[in-house]
């Protein structure tokens, strides 16, 4: 069996895995959805970081449009445990897209000439430190990236663990039962939701929201408490009778200038 046939199976029997049914119509229902790798890169101040950003300006984000992975958002750490770094957002349609994409990159002639500074470079000289991935399912209720207007704004990454699957899948419900809907309302404009698949501190899930300003999030965040709806969901006996999250970590991140999110 050839590496990436096995590492395609490979994935799609996790993504049965950590759906909780292997039935066709839950099959058929993920289809729609897009997986999300979402790609975190430790830097080193200087030069290095100015050829990281053109690589994926000039050679990576082409590439990835060519092979139908789109939007592609690049975001720089503002307050993160690490700095300097950056985020990369990869929209795949299967998974499938996510085992084949190095080998599909390395056999675009176009990719790998506009990228050859970056992917020669020396191992005593390294673009970066190194890169974490992980991988996520789109919700059913926000099934697509969504990109906000271009402008002025922040993005605000948030992650939630849960102590046990069970109650992992309890906040995804709880997300799509009104919540998604609550962030429009408080002025949040949300680009994705994605149940953790494979990564760290599982089991979790990972959100994104975009925003104008840090005074409009605080605004925003504080319709979003006294939202009626919100009051209802927390208070419904399906939604408070445990412990859906027992941690959060949360970054702000700004888009690189020629990020497509």
């Amino acid at each position: 069996m050839k590496r990436r046939d096995f590492l395609a199976s490979s994935l799609a029997a996790s993504g049965v895995l950590a759906s909780g049914s292997a039935g066709s119509a839950q099959e058929t229902k993920s289809a729609a959805r897009d997986y999300y790798e979402l790609r975190f890169y430790q830097l080193t101040n200087g030069s290095k970081t100015k050829l990281m950003h053109n690589y994926l300006r000039e050679a990576a984000i082409p590439a990835l449009n060519r092979l139908g992975i789109n939007p592609v958002g690049v975001f720089n750490t503002l307050v993160g445990p690490i700095s300097p770094s950056l985020y990369v957002l990869l929209p795949h349609p299967s998974l499938e897209s996510v085992a084949t994409l190095e080998d599909r990159l390395w056999a675009d002639a176009e990719y790998v000439n506009a990228g050859a500074e970056f992917l020669n470079a020396p191992a005593s000289d390294p673009v970066y430190v190194r890169y974490e991935s992980s991988l996520m399912k789109a919700f059913d209720c926000h099934p697509r990236i969504t990109a906000p207007p271009k402008g002025k704004r922040i993005f605000e990454l948030r992650t939630y663990e849960s102590s046990s699957r069970k109650y992992n899948l309890n906040k995804v419900e709880m997300f799509c039962s009104g919540e998604v809907g609550i962030f429009i309302r408080s002025g949040f404009h949300p680009v994705f939701f994605g149940e953790k698949l494979i990564g760290e501190r599982m089991p979790n899930l990972t959100y994104m929201l975009s925003i104008g300003s840090m005074e409009e999030r605080e605004k925003a965040w504080a319709a979003f408490g006294s939202d009626p709806q919100w009051k209802q969901l927390t208070s419904s006996p399906k939604f408070s009778s445990g412990p859906n999250v027992v941690n959060i970590t949360n970054y702000f991140l700004s888009p690189a200038p020629y990020s497509q999110v």
